[in-house]
């Protein structure tokens, strides 16, 4: 049997009610974490934003190819999730701060027994951080620092009195990515979402751990030689994926593609 997802439009919820914007509440009921995960489960999502040629980013962001509906649902994912995980690089790169708590996910968080915000995770092996940023010294949470257990220990203890929780989720000074999912989910912080960059996404892929992708199709062309959303070793067999829901504005497709056996 096939199935015909129709493409829905963010500014309306039916042709009774034309031209008005989904509320948060409203998507993150559309985006909410699968209700009935196993104890100890947990469920990473994805959410990356690609051109119509492929690319991740512009000028090294991806800011220049979002757009605003594509940040409220940047801001529902985090309001769902118990951490968010990032690369080094792109913490860098995006100047990543603190995530905020925010009163409309409030009574949402309180009843699925999460804090007011999520915590947020640097992947990284060489720990080449910037420890006086406010994403440090200024979390609602403690910012985890997910390193292998051979990364310098100078920069490990300036990442613990810098306030950071570090976790050790690899031999050597690499990163295992199978390990980060199973590590933050012994901590409780099973509801996982990952905005890479492409080489991080590159390796939940290739380690077979994620489960879902959210995706924003940005109906703009850069050419050059832009990073796709995952980047990094290549996978045997390509794993195929379903379309669960698919919303639109303004020419932005906003999908959600989750593994076939998730």
């Amino acid at each position: 049997m096939r199935s015909l997802f129709p493409v829905t439009d963010l500014t309306t919820t039916g042709a009774a009610a034309p031209d008005r914007e989904w509320s948060l509440d409203e998507l993150a009921e559309a985006y909410a974490y699968p209700a009935a995960l196993p104890e100890g489960t947990p469920w990473l999502r994805a959410n990356m934003v690609s051109t119509l040629d492929g690319a991740a980013q512009h000028d090294g962001r991806s800011q220049p190819i979002s757009c605003a509906a594509d940040m409220r649902i940047f801001g529902t994912l985090r309001g769902l999730a118990d951490v968010v995980i990032a690369g080094a690089e792109t913490v860098r790169q995006e100047g990543y701060r603190p995530a905020r708590a925010r009163e409309v996910f409030a009574a949402r968080r309180a009843a699925a027994g999460q804090g007011p915000a999520p915590a947020v995770a640097v992947v990284t092996g060489s720990l080449d951080l910037d420890f006086s940023l406010p994403l440090f010294t200024e979390p609602l949470v403690p910012t985890l620092v997910v390193t292998g257990a051979g990364a310098p220990a100078g920069r490990i203890e300036a990442a613990r009195k810098a306030g950071a929780d570090v976790v050790i989720a690899g031999d050597g000074t690499r990163v295992d990515p199978a390990r980060v999912v199973r590590e933050l989910a012994a901590r409780g912080l099973r509801r996982q979402l990952t905005e890479g960059g492409p080489r991080l996404l590159g390796q939940f892929v290739a380690a077979g751990v994620l489960d879902e992708l959210c995706l924003t199709l940005s109906p703009m062309l850069t050419a050059g030689d832009a990073q796709r959303i995952a980047g990094g070793p290549g996978v045997a067999l390509p794993e195929r994926f379903f379309l669960a829901s698919l919303l639109e504005e303004a020419g932005f497709l906003f999908s959600r593609y989750r593994r076939t056996d998730s």
